[in-house]
């Protein structure tokens, strides 16, 4: 198994060149900047990275993604293969680098027992560890995502906006997240120490494409990626304002992280095909509205090593990001 890269070598990384997954788009939303000014002696009173287990996309477009006759086209991906033992140490790796980046960037970080040892976070109670959310992702999307906290903080704590929950579920941590965000800017008011709030969310399921970063010697296969729009750091200031940037493009690492295979059922493909078919001659015939659609399912598989390697270089990079534009901004 790789080893996970090490705090030093993350910041021996940082002199590369940081790509993001998209083209002519904006890598970063900013919004709060003046907030930010002036904030040098700050502590992190969350860290917390989620992975995507379960995507179900779909997709209306004519034709589908796989040839439906104009209906709706759903694509089913589970991963397995990733242990919590796996997940907790990409968090920590993820956590220790961000440390020491945010070091080197020239603030002073207190230690996070002062924090959660202080009177105004006296009734902020942890979330669940680890932390299972249905999210929302993009329009008619949705997905599964577990989240872990570096074993360095006592507590997983989240504030509005860390996470877009999907269903009822979701109802009771947004209420715990605005608790937890009142306390944290009781904190920074009360120190004149700025908090730190971070979110990750880690994809396994996006294809290699143009301008990621590529490990040197391993096959290419699919990319990690800290997801856009999902992923953000969040500086609440002694004000009590906030600055809040967000992931605006995701940030990919490709290599050889995944094993994927088609895990549609051949019952399912037959009864998808023939429904196709008739839909076809049906509209041939002159018999509109008929959109059957197609749904295939793909499991990712893990590579052990590999997949915690990724995930820690993609943190890694959303972190050089994130905190260049906040290093700006103060």
């Amino acid at each position: 198994m790789k080893k996970l890269l090490s705090a030093a070598a993350a910041l021996a990384l940082l002199a590369q060149p940081i790509h993001v997954a998209a083209e002519q788009v904006e890598p970063v939303k900013i919004s709060g900047p003046a907030n930010a000014k002036g904030v040098t002696n700050v502590t992190v009173g969350a860290f917390n990275v989620g992975f995507i287990f379960e995507s179900i996309d779909r997709t209306a477009a004519s034709g589908g993604l796989m040839g439906a006759f104009g209906g709706t086209t759903k694509a089913k991906s589970e991963l397995v293969g990733v242990t919590p033992e796996m997940m907790q140490a990409i968090t920590d790796a993820a956590y220790a680098d961000f440390v020491a980046q945010l070091t080197a960037g020239g603030y002073t970080v207190q230690p996070a027992a002062d924090l959660f040892g202080h009177t105004a976070l006296a009734k902020t109670k942890s979330q669940e560890v680890p932390l299972d959310i249905n999210i929302a992702l993009e329009k008619g999307s949705k997905g599964k995502a577990t989240y872990f906290k570096p074993s360095a903080l006592p507590s997983l704590l989240m504030i509005p906006g860390d996470f877009m929950g999907s269903g009822m579920s979701s109802m009771g941590i947004n209420m715990s997240a605005g608790q937890a965000n009142m306390a944290l800017n009781n904190y920074a008011r009360e120190t004149g120490v700025g908090v730190i709030d971070v979110v990750y969310l880690i994809d396994f399921s996006q294809q290699k494409r143009p301008g990621a970063f590529s490990f040197g010697g391993l096959q290419v296969n699919s990319a990690l990626s800290v997801s856009a729009d999902y992923s953000r750091m969040t500086l609440i200031a002694p004000s009590g304002k906030q600055s809040v940037i967000t992931v605006k493009a995701p940030v990919a690492v490709e290599g050889e992280f995944v094993e994927k295979s088609d895990a549609s059922s051949g019952t399912d493909k037959a009864l998808q095909s023939g429904a196709n078919v008739a839909g076809g001659v049906a509209a041939v015939m002159g018999f509109g509205g008929l959109r059957f659609g197609k749904t295939r399912k793909f499991a990712f598989t893990a590579k052990p090593g590999n997949y915690e390697e990724g995930a820690a270089k993609a943190a890694n990079l959303a972190s050089a990001m994130l905190l260049g534009r906040l290093v700006a901004l103060r």
